[in-house]
């Protein structure tokens, strides 16, 4: 764990990494009266799940509007049209109807996606793009043709190859990009145009995991000793400074920016599940940059997102939100929001997470069954609700 103050370490792709190009890889109580939200978006729901449900809360006031009976443990991630939220069942992806903009009640719909161990939710170019990783098949379908509908609307499926951990994307031109693995362990990608034919790939991502499209539709993946770059029928890897394990699992970006926020873990023998450096890579300069947090401000996985004007947020340890200038890896500010915390003893257990839409930021405080709204171009605290329940997984439907 990396703990000297913002110790950055520049690493190269000329440097340290080769082109490869290749023919043939988450019910309610009191709240406060808040400051206006107009800046978030518009009609925007929050879901919350708990053991053993799912909440539906208002964006703006954090009253809860429902409240559903659901599986011990499920995740949640937007579905990409600003209205509802993928809920991972034991079945597949269940949709999850906020009701958001709208006069119709949030309900928990029958819709099922069915997938074997449903994995990873991916947006991008008007498309959602879901990942089973029991059978490493990938199910496509615009976004739009959800919103109201009773039905589960058309659907591509890509069969997978051999199932594993992984994860899809589909470019603007129909670009298919996915992860290569088995069960004994994932190390790549492949790239395939819109006819199925292969453009390129990489098996040079030992345990590649998640996924992030940049500016310029530049896709980044996820290795334990660096990252893998997307960019117009080109791989490239850039190393981590740390190897043989330097582990970027988790990727948070902007399509107006070309650099990407990543986590970063440098001892693969490290007990629990807080980090204390973060990643920039810059997908034009083809760069990969460690910065190390300031003492006592660590994070999980959770605890990552973008915002406003391309800004990277860190919900720390401390209990603030730290703002980080991608640009130039400084913390330009910083805003406490819950009382500091512990890391939990498995991922899956209840802590504080961040989610943002627009300009605001909802903040889980599982401590206090609590949950914040944040202006994060101004740090105040917009709204809190107390919850009767603990949350785990927070998203918002404007995703």
């Amino acid at each position: 764990m990396r703990t000297s103050p913002l110790r950055r370490a520049l690493i190269s792709a000329a440097a340290i990494g080769a082109v490869i190009t290749l023919a043939s890889c988450s019910s309610g109580g009191d709240s406060t009266a808040p400051a206006s939200t107009a800046d978030a978006e518009a009609g925007s729901r929050v879901a919350i799940s708990y053991d053993g449900g799912i909440l539906v809360l208002d964006g703006e006031t954090l009253d809860t509007v429902a409240d559903f009976e659901s599986e011990p443990f499920t995740r949640l991630n937007a579905a990409g049209d600003d209205r509802h939220v993928m809920v991972t069942m034991s079945e597949g992806f269940q949709v999850l109807d906020t009701a958001a903009g709208s006069a119709d009640e949030a309900e928990l719909t029958d819709l099922v996606f069915a997938a074997d161990a449903p994995g990873h939710v991916v947006r991008h170019a008007g498309k959602t793009i879901l990942y089973a990783d029991g059978t490493s098949d990938t199910t496509i379908f615009d976004s739009a043709d959800l919103g109201g509908a009773d039905e589960l609307p058309e659907v591509e499926t890509v069969p997978g190859v051999e199932a594993h951990h992984g994860v899809s994307v589909v470019l603007e031109d129909g670009t298919f990009l996915t992860t290569v693995g088995n069960a004994d362990g994932r190390n790549g990608i492949v790239a395939k145009d819109a006819s199925g034919a292969e453009i390129a790939s990489s098996d040079q991502c030992p345990g590649v995991h998640g996924e992030g499209t940049a500016k310029d539709e530049v896709v980044v993946f996820g290795c334990e000793n660096g990252a893998l770059i997307y960019a117009d029928g080109d791989i490239v890897k850039l190393d981590s400074p740390d190897q043989p394990y330097g582990r970027i699992g988790n990727a948070f970006v902007s399509e107006t920016s070309p650099i990407v926020f990543g986590d970063y873990k440098n001892d693969v023998d490290a007990e629990g599940y807080l980090l204390g450096a973060v990643t920039l890579i810059d997908t034009a300069a083809k760069t990969l940059e460690v910065v190390d947090l300031p003492d006592g401000v660590e994070y999980t996985f959770r605890d990552l997102a973008r915002g406003p004007e391309d800004l990277a947020y860190i919900l720390g340890t401390d209990g603030s939100i730290h703002v980080l200038d991608p640009e130039t890896g400084e913390i330009i500010d910083s805003f406490p929001v819950v009382e500091p915390w512990e890391g939990p003893a498995e991922w899956q257990d209840a802590h504080p997470t961040i989610v943002v839409a627009g300009n605001v930021a909802y903040v889980t405080e599982p401590a206090t069954n609590s949950v914040h709204a944040v202006d994060l171009t101004s740090g105040k605290v917009l709204a809190s609700t107390e919850l009767d329940v603990t949350p785990v997984e927070i998203a918002t439907a404007a995703g």
